[in-house]
């Protein structure tokens, strides 16, 4: 009989301080997040240097509520896998150096992960990955299209130019006097409303998976400041759903276009602005249509950064032979492909 695998993973790269143990690549043991929400809501976005405080604050605390609720103890552990980037550098280092001291101390292997990686890999707690297949990566940092011939290959055949798509829903959120985040506030808005102002669509040259959003935010904000020189009132739930069409129409598209292309077998979505209830449903749509695509959507709470993706991931990659000794730093610009 085999014996079990348990990674645990450690996830810091942005404002949620994230411990979570997997058993065999698979399956949940603990998912531990503190969320720092609250804490930036009032500055409207993520300020690195108090992000960082609150990751030294909570990292231990993290850590024991997850090895508590696995009811595991760190000895017990094949691998420590840790967010490497990309992400904020100070929020990284503060996992990252959590993750060394652990590992020096208990002589475990410690296994690098790419923030990205986790959230195709999330998709792997759902179901087992067939390939090759294409993950739409959408973020508050990153939106591409990442193809995958094998477990653990990766290839960005699509990405954004400007603004990501999460982030341009955070400046749309701020134009309408929304709270940050921006994403969720849009999706609920646009529930009630219709797409009665025709927003631009970028698809940019023919042929191709890159994305750009920073036009899309411009006509959003030019369109509100015009009619308030006019004195009209656009209805912030019609604002809302002709933005978010905009968005979805262009992400959905060019997906079907890469699917086809690639003869993939399975779509997953990933990614913070995966828990857009809009996008899921467009991409469920979308994907009735192709019953031999298989199309895999995370529940929301591994849509957003937690550390069990890290987990499911940091397994994939342990098993690859991938490890990091002590020097391993954290890189905010880490690219996806240098893990092939």
């Amino acid at each position: 009989m085999m014996k079990d695998q348990w990674i645990m993973g450690i996830e810091t790269s942005c404002d949620e301080t994230a411990v979570a143990i997997i058993k065999n690549g698979r399956e949940i043991a603990a998912n531990v997040v503190a969320s720092q929400i609250e804490s930036h809501k009032r500055f409207g976005g993520v300020v690195p240097e108090i992000a960082s405080r609150h990751h030294v604050e909570q990292m231990t605390i993290v850590i024991e509520e997850a090895l508590k609720e696995a009811n595991i103890t760190i000895p017990e552990l094949d691998a420590i896998a840790v967010t490497e980037g990309p992400g904020l550098v100070g929020a990284l280092l503060i996992g990252v150096n959590a993750a060394k001291a652990l590992a020096f101390a208990h002589n475990i292997p410690l296994v690098p992960v790419h923030h990205i990686a986790g959230h195709i890999y999330a998709n792997r707690l759902v179901t087992e990955l067939t390939f090759p297949l294409l993950s739409l990566v959408v973020s508050g940092g990153h939106t591409e299209l990442v193809y995958m011939k094998e477990q653990g290959h990766f290839e960005v055949i699509g990405e954004t130019r400007d603004d990501a798509a999460g982030e341009a829903y955070d400046k749309v959120a701020r134009t309408l006097k929304l709270p940050y985040p921006g994403g969720p506030h849009i999706d609920r808005l646009a529930q009630d409303g219709s797409d009665t102002l025709k927003l631009p669509r970028a698809w940019l040259e023919e042929g191709s998976y890159d994305f750009s959003f920073s036009g899309l935010k411009s006509a959003v904000i030019n369109t509100v400041h015009n009619a308030e020189q006019r004195g009209e009132i656009i209805a912030p739930e019609d604002l809302a759903a002709s933005f978010q069409e905009s968005v979805i129409e262009v992400l959905v598209k060019k997906t079907l276009n890469a699917t086809a292309e690639y003869k993939v077998k399975q779509v997953l979505l990933a990614g913070g602005v995966a828990a857009n209830k809009g996008l899921r449903k467009a991409l469920e749509e979308a994907f009735a249509h192709t019953p031999e695509i298989e199309l895999v959507i995370p529940p929301i709470n591994l849509c957003t950064d937690n550390a069990a993706m890290i987990g499911a991931a940091g397994s994939i990659m342990f098993d690859k032979g991938i490890r990091a000794d002590l020097t391993l730093n954290a890189n905010p610009g880490l690219d996806i492909e240098l893990y092939n």
